[in-house]
């Protein structure tokens, strides 16, 4: 007999291992742990970063966001942190990803769409068979001063729902998730996982009440 599927949540922003293990005990999957971007929150050092990925238990994915574009930083970045998975916020030539497999066998990669329009479904499915999974944001990758993640901004998720659909690889989706509208989200896109920041926060720090129903309007959608 077959189960009701569980969607992974991920929730992303940490900024301690306190609220590491906040999200953990709330039933968080993974950890997202944002280096340096051009804008958008939750950017802490790497230093930082390579604590709470040692504080992780096992089974828990630490996700580092990279703004980053060369295989060469992206391979830094991941040693120097231990991070187990790289989130990849930004466009990459098609070679990165090699170079990246053949200098961090192990680490799972994840690349970011930004989604926009019927443009993004492309990109998705040409990325899809070079990583582990794709992540569906809302930045503006295109403005002069970059927007990578973290907007709070919902896109269409008709889009999103034709990527799940066309993707080789599992799809988180990401943009503007809350309690309220994460059920729906996960009703017309049927993601592997969801994935947040600003929906569970208040005045910055991770709240235990918002992520506590955020969790629980996911299980309630899986149902």
């Amino acid at each position: 007999m077959g189960g009701v599927r569980r969607t992974r949540i991920k929730v992303c922003c940490i900024s301690s291992v306190e609220e590491a293990w906040l999200a953990i005990d709330h039933g968080a999957d993974a950890l997202g742990l944002v280096s340096n971007m051009p804008s958008g929150p939750g950017v802490i050092d790497e230093g930082l970063i390579a604590e709470i990925a040692a504080a992780a238990p096992p089974g828990v994915a630490t996700f580092l966001l990279t703004s980053r574009v060369d295989a060469e930083g992206i391979i830094g970045q991941q040693r120097r942190c231990g991070v187990n998975a790289i989130q990849l916020c930004d466009a990459v030539e098609t070679v990165t990803y090699g170079r990246l497999r053949r200098a961090l066998p192990g680490i799972s990669l994840i690349q970011v769409i930004h989604v926009s329009g019927p443009d993004s479904v492309k990109a998705a499915r040409a990325a899809a068979g070079f990583v582990d999974a794709i992540l569906l944001d809302s930045g503006r990758p295109d403005l002069p001063v970059k927007e990578l993640g973290g907007t709070g901004r919902t896109h269409d998720w008709r889009h999103s729902r034709a990527i799940v659909e066309q993707s080789s690889a599992p799809v988180y989706l990401a943009g503007g998730l809350n309690a309220e509208n994460v059920g729906q989200a996960i009703r017309e896109t049927s993601p592997f996982g969801v994935d947040l920041c600003t929906g569970v926060r208040s005045r910055g720090r991770l709240d235990k009440a918002k992520l506590r129903a955020y969790v629980g309007a996911v299980t309630r959608a899986a149902a």
